[in-house]
Order: C-alpha cells, then structure tokens, then sequence
C-alpha cells in the first residue's frame, strides 16, 4: 500500500510538473519552464535574503563606481522594461523593485536575485574597465531576473525534497515562503561566505543571450561581450572541468556570443547615444 501511494505522490508531481513547464515561456528565447511556486513568492523570499547581505556587508553608496553600476542597472531596466510592455508582456516585471548596489569585496562576481535585486562586487569591475563593460554584466544579470531562472532553481529544489523525502510535493508548497527564502538563503551563500546564486549552464548560456540582447535595447555596444569574456578568461586560479562548471566554457561562450552578435548589433545601431 505504501508503496502505491508513494507511485501516486511521483505521478501527481509529474503530472503538475509537465502543465506548469506547458503554460511558462522566456521571452525572446521561447524556452518552456518548469516553476512550481508563484513569481510574487519568490520576490518576496528575495527582498528578505537581499536586505540580509546588505545587513552584512560592506555597501559603497558614493564616487563614480556606485554611481555607474546604478546608471547602469537603471538604463537597461528601463530599456528592458519598455521592450516588455511594447510586447505585452509587462507582467514578467510585475512586484519588481529594482536596486542596484556596489559591494566591497575582492570577489570577481555579481549576481542578481528574483524581483531585479543586483549586487556587484567591486572585484569584477577592473574587468569590466569601463560603463560598456559593466553594461555586459549587468545585462547578463537582469537577464536571470526577467527569465525567472531563480524560480527555476528553487521549484526544482522544492520538487527534489518532495521526492527524496516522500512528502507530498503540497506540504512544502504550503509553506511556500518560508521554504523558499530558505532555499534562496542555502542558494547565495546567507550566513557564510557571500556567493553568486547558482545556475545552471542553461540558465548562463540565456543570460549570455537575453544580456546581449538588453544591453543593445539600452544603447551600449553589444560588441564588447566577448571582449569581457575573454578577459574574464584570463583570469589566473584553477578552474573546474566544463562538464562540472555551473557555467560555459569560455572559448564557446565567446563563440556563441559572435553568433548573436550580428542581430544585437542591429538594435543597438538603433537605440544607440
């Protein structure tokens, strides 16, 4: 019997796996999804974890460089945002509350949580070099948030807990929030060293895409994508094979980024300053 039940448990979470990946679709890229939990929850257990890491750490709010990353962050927002209600679809940013902060932090990173939270770490803006630069990955970065990658990754943790634990897939849903912001917590790293959420190498490879793409929408030059990406590979220290990497290969993703450019670089010469 319990083992019928537990066939049952596997076969609803299929079915309602498959009719939520059905109804769901990135903008641009048209990929199905598969989300388990509204959009507004996944805000809301973002704006919880997001004000944590700022609580915590050491947040640059004066001089050029927080005033760039702002700039930025709002240009491509905006650029982005337009481009949604142009296409009806301006309830992909419904409950987002843009903010953009510069952290002080020899980490090359930056990373972008559910609701359009950004936090830039001041490690990677020597690659960046210039406004140009930091557009490539502030693009990349909104782009996570617009395609709802982190409702992605939280539903597939909440579905793996239901299965690996036998609970029912409902309980966890029920308590929605709380397990949510959890996830969000275990996921960026809350409470130990600060990390970048992480996504899958699908996920990457579409806000490589999508990045480049907002980027132009905005007016910066998409064409120094790869050009960042190549000096992002430059960058001493071992690296994990690809096939163990949350993200791409940086030789194909300066390849897929040439392939794309062509159609970035159209609507940048037609939104260009």
């Amino acid at each position: 019997m319990k083992k019928i039940i537990t066939l049952k448990r596997y076969i609803v979470i299929g079915l309602l796996a498959v009719m939520i990946w059905g109804c769901s679709k990135v903008p641009l890229t048209g990929r199905r999804q598969f989300k388990l939990l509204p959009e507004s929850t996944l805000i809301q257990a973002s704006s919880l974890s997001y004000q944590q890491v700022l609580d915590t750490a050491n947040i640059i709010r004066t001089g050029e460089q927080a005033a760039m990353v702002k700039r930025v962050g709002l240009r491509i927002s905006k650029a982005v945002e337009a481009y949604l209600t142009e296409q009806g679809l301006e309830k992909r940013v419904e409950g987002f509350d843009w903010q953009f902060n510069l952290i002080n932090d020899n980490n090359v990173n930056a990373w972008c949580m559910s609701g359009g939270k950004v936090a830039f770490y001041t490690g990677i803006t020597p690659i960046c070099q210039d406004e140009t630069g930091v557009a490539v990955v502030m693009g990349h970065e909104i782009a996570h948030a617009i395609a709802r990658h982190g409702n992605e990754r939280v539903s597939q943790s909440l579905a793996l807990q239901g299965m690996a634990t036998g609970l029912d897939l409902a309980m966890l849903i029920k308590e929605k929030l709380e397990v949510a912001r959890q996830v969000v917590n275990t996921a960026v790293g809350i409470g130990g060293q600060l990390g970048m959420l992480a996504f899958s190498r699908k996920h990457e490879s579409e806000s490589d895409e999508l990045g480049l793409t907002f980027m132009a929408m905005a007016g910066y030059n998409p064409s120094e994508a790869p050009k960042f990406w190549d000096r992002m590979s430059q960058i001493g220290g071992e690296r994990p094979p690809v096939m163990l990497s949350t993200h791409p290969d940086s030789g194909k993703r300066q390849e897929d980024l040439q392939k794309l450019l062509p159609k970035a670089m159209v609507i940048y010469n037609q939104n260009k300053r």
